[in-house]
Parts: C-alpha cells; sequence; structure tokens
C-alpha cells in the first residue's frame, strides 16, 4: 500500500532576504513586497493613488506613493510592539497605482472608485498611498458597498468636512462632509484626531459636530495623553467597521514637513504610532495615509513617517488574521 503525502499549502510570498539583498536594492514596491499580479490575490494590497488636483494650496501629493515606497525600504519583517510579522501572517502585496485623470477631480474620483472596487475582488483589504485626501471619498465609497455604514477615525490638522472651496464640491477639504451626505459614515460613530489651528469661522466645528462627528485636538492629546485617546477613539467607535485616514499633517512640521498644508503644534510621530498600536482589536476595515508632498521634504522625514503609518495599519491587520 503507498503512502499518501499531502502537497504543503505554499506560505505567503514576502520581499527578498535582506541579509542577501540590501534593502536599498530589489523591488521598488512598498517594502520590496511582491506585485499582486504575481500573487493573485492578497489578505492586504497597498496601492497608490497619485493624483492631487484636489488640493487648496502646495500641489506635489501626486508624488507620495512614490516617495512612501521608498520611504517602506527601512522597514523590517517583525513589529515588536504588536508582536506579529506583517507580511508573514498572510500576504501583503503592492498593485501599483490607480491612474487618474489629472484634470478632472470628477473623471479622477469616478476611476478611483472603480479601481478600488475591482482590487477588492482581489484583496480583502486596501490600503491606499495617497495623493491628496480627496481620494479618501471613493475609497470609503468602494468599501462601504461591501460593509455598509462605516466609522472613520480621521487623523488631520483640519476637518475635511467643508462644504465647498470656489464652487467646487470634491477637492482635499471636502471628502468627509460628501461622505456624511451619501449615508457612507455611521452616524454617531466618527471622529477627528489631531486637529488645530485657525478656521474660516466658528460655524467650521458647529457643522461639523451637526454631521455627528466629535473632535480630539492636538491639545487635548498633550493634555490628557495617549491612553485616553485610544480610550476615546474605541469607544465612539465601538464594534462598527473602521476605516483609519491619516493625512501625514497630523503630525508636526517638525516631523513631516514634506505636505501641501502644514500646521504647527501636531502630533509626534511617536504618539501617532502608539495611538495607532492601541486600536488593535477593532474591526479595521481598510486605511490611508495621505498629503505626502516629497518637494517639500527633508531627509525623507515625512515619507519615512508615511511608510510607517501603512506599516502600522499592516500589523494591526495581521494581528487581526492572527486571532
Amino acid at each position: 500500500m503507498s503512502e499518501h503525502h499531502a502537497t504543503p499549502t505554499p506560505g505567503p510570498v514576502g520581499p527578498p532576504n535582506a541579509m542577501q539583498v540590501p534593502r536599498f536594492a530589489g523591488p521598488d514596491t512598498f517594502a520590496r513586497l511582491p506585485r499582486l499580479d504575481d500573487v493573485g490575490h492578497a489578505a492586504v494590497a497597498l496601492v497608490g493613488v497619485p493624483f492631487d488636483a484636489g488640493v487648496s494650496y502646495r500641489s506635489g501629493a501626486r508624488f507620495g506613493p512614490q516617495a512612501i515606497r521608498a520611504g517602506s525600504k527601512l522597514l523590517r519583517p517583525y513589529h515588536p510592539f504588536l508582536d506579529v510579522s506583517p507580511w508573514k501572517v498572510h500576504q501583503v502585496a503592492d498593485a501599483g497605482d490607480i491612474a487618474a485623470n489629472p484634470f478632472s477631480i470628477a473623471d479622477a474620483i469616478t476611476a478611483i472608485e472603480a479601481g478600488a472596487t475591482a482590487l477588492l475582488e482581489r484583496a480583502d483589504r486596501l490600503i491606499a498611498l495617497g495623493g491628496d485626501h480627496t481620494i479618501a471619498l471613493p475609497f470609503l465609497r468602494a468599501l462601504h458597498a461591501r460593509r455598509g455604514p462605516i466609522a472613520l477615525v480621521h487623523f488631520d490638522a483640519h476637518l475635511d468636512t467643508w462644504d465647498t472651496y470656489f464652487g467646487e464640491p470634491y477637492t482635499h477639504g471636502t471628502p468627509f462632509r460628501r461622505a456624511f451626505e451619501e449615508g457612507i459614515l455611521a452616524r454617531e460613530r466618527s471622529l477627528h484626531v489631531g486637529i488645530r489651528g485657525p478656521l474660516y469661522s466658528t460655524a467650521d466645528l458647529g457643522e461639523d459636530e451637526e454631521m455627528g462627528f466629535r473632535v480630539i485636538s492636538t491639545v487635548d492629546v498633550a493634555r490628557r495623553g495617549v491612553d485616553d485617546t485610544i480610550d476615546r477613539i474605541r469607544a465612539r467607535v465601538g464594534d462598527a467597521p473602521v476605516y483609519l485616514s491619516v493625512d501625514i499633517d497630523v503630525l508636526d512640521p517638525a516631523h513631516a514637513p514634506g505636505t501641501g498644508t502644514p500646521e504647527p503644534g501636531g502630533l509626534t510621530t511617536r504618539e501617532l504610532q502608539m495611538i495607532l498600536r492601541g486600536l488593535d482589536g477593532l474591526d479595521l476595515a481598510g486605511g490611508d495615509v495621505v498629503e505626502v508632498s516629497p518637494a517639500y521634504d527633508h531627509a525623507e522625514l515625512t515619507a519615512l513617517a508615511a511608510a510607517n503609518v501603512a506599516y502600522e495599519y499592516l500589523g494591526l491587520f495581521a494581528r487581526a488574521a492572527a486571532r
């Protein structure tokens, strides 16, 4: 009687061994991970969205995805604070970029939503590398079609719930008002973290509150601490599916100078990392990191910070998969 030998199931395909191929060499993907086309399906796919036609001040975020990928070369496979190896637990891949019309915001949003929807057939979760914050709206639309109302945890210096700029309804300052109006967001479950700086009027905060948002300012974080911030976020979102959106200008310009609308008085990179790690266990459905404008960066500080934000997402997703 012949003995039957089961064919072993191959594990996830990861980046090259950094002890054999130096981290400054190899693929130009995020963390040198395989391309989605090469693995077919992934638990998590990172996708660039080189679009910045929605900015209201300094442009350049269209070059953000390639800068974030460059900054990700320093990442290593084991996350000690979350005790997980993000791309060994399950398949993670780089899906390349979604091409978007740089001359028509409406056309670009349509293309980004279609691209995100198609990618969700090949990946369970997406991490978007922006690009300006306009791109959050089409990603939220695609995710809402799958998961229903979404709790938004929005890290930013700015509310991004304004109605219009110069008569345009779709810009990097309006995505979350549009998401609210379209019924995408879970009511009374969403909040902003890191808000600071001057506003256009007292109505800005009032209208934001009427849309069901709550605000944790940088002053709140400084006075009450990171742990209190984590507790407030967790209590707010509850068991709803969560979308994490990080505008890199949530960080102080000392930590992230390469962005389009910098505001003094922001979070430190360490504070942001600690807050994100404190969200372990929530129903995390997807995320983005946006507004990296490398022309204004110095010594890759902003690109490195953004790459590490994406790495925190990967750690959280891997923790969820390992449970």
